[in-house]
């Protein structure tokens, strides 16, 4: 079972003694907060370190030392922030290995696993024999492989759906045009029903009108041969 370690290294390697190169950081507030992180008070810790980091925005000892109080409250976001801004000098220290280490070790609290395994091949270069750190790469790496392939799932996924919706579209655009065509053949028929309506009643008019014209002639007929018929009468 992969062992991963939770904290920043032991106290001795998380907690850095001052040196010539930090000779600025006032030694007083750093001896300060070692003594309270060994007790566990990281929250006092962290207020030492920020004040000899604060007096020495350089120092590499209070960055590193306050990124382990940080670490150990759980605050991954500034443990990170502190130990980036002192990476350059870190990376060339004396405890570059441990540096790294720790940098990973951030990492993979965040969930960053391509920067956590970066960090431990790193570390490990510096220091092959580190058991803990060869642990954490392996496990950094096999998290990391595992993101990767929920990322290529989710991207598949996400294709998937975005076909379907596809198909969904094309799908509704299709039993649109049907119906609107639909629609148009039924216009087309009442326009054609409306037009044949309209022919039969034109004929119907013109029949009814064709056939007062024939009573009317015929009536006429009977006019015109009644009063010849009188006149005939009249004249013998």
């Amino acid at each position: 079972m992969i062992r991963i370690r939770r904290i920043l290294a032991v106290a001795a390697l998380c907690l850095m003694a001052s040196s010539v190169a930090s000779a600025q950081v006032d030694r007083r507030d750093v001896r300060a907060g070692n003594r309270r992180f060994a007790k566990g008070k990281y929250a006092e810790a962290e207020v030492d370190y920020r004040k000899a980091a604060i007096k020495d925005t350089t120092s590499l000892t209070a960055a590193y030392n306050l990124a382990s109080a940080l670490y150990r409250e759980g605050n991954y976001e500034e443990a990170g922030k502190s130990l980036s801004g002192v990476s350059e000098a870190g990376a060339v220290s004396e405890r570059a290995s441990d540096f790294h280490f720790n940098t990973g070790d951030v990492a993979l609290q965040k969930k960053d696993y391509q920067a956590a395994v970066d960090a431990f091949r790193k570390s490990l270069l510096l220091n092959p024999d580190d058991l803990e750190a060869k642990e954490n790469y392996i496990y950094a790496r096999k998290m990391l492989q595992n993101q990767q392939n929920q990322q290529n799932q989710d991207q598949n996924q996400q294709d998937q759906n975005q076909q379907n919706q596809n198909q969904d579209q094309n799908r509704d655009q299709q039993n649109q045009d049907q119906n609107q065509q639909g629609q148009d053949q039924d216009q087309n028929q009442n326009q054609q029903e409306q037009k044949l309506s309209s022919q039969q009643a034109q004929q119907m008019l013109q029949a009814v009108q064709a056939q007062e014209k024939k009573t009317q002639d015929k009536v006429n007929k009977e006019k015109a041969a009644a009063m010849k018929s009188r006149q005939k009468e009249k004249n013998w």
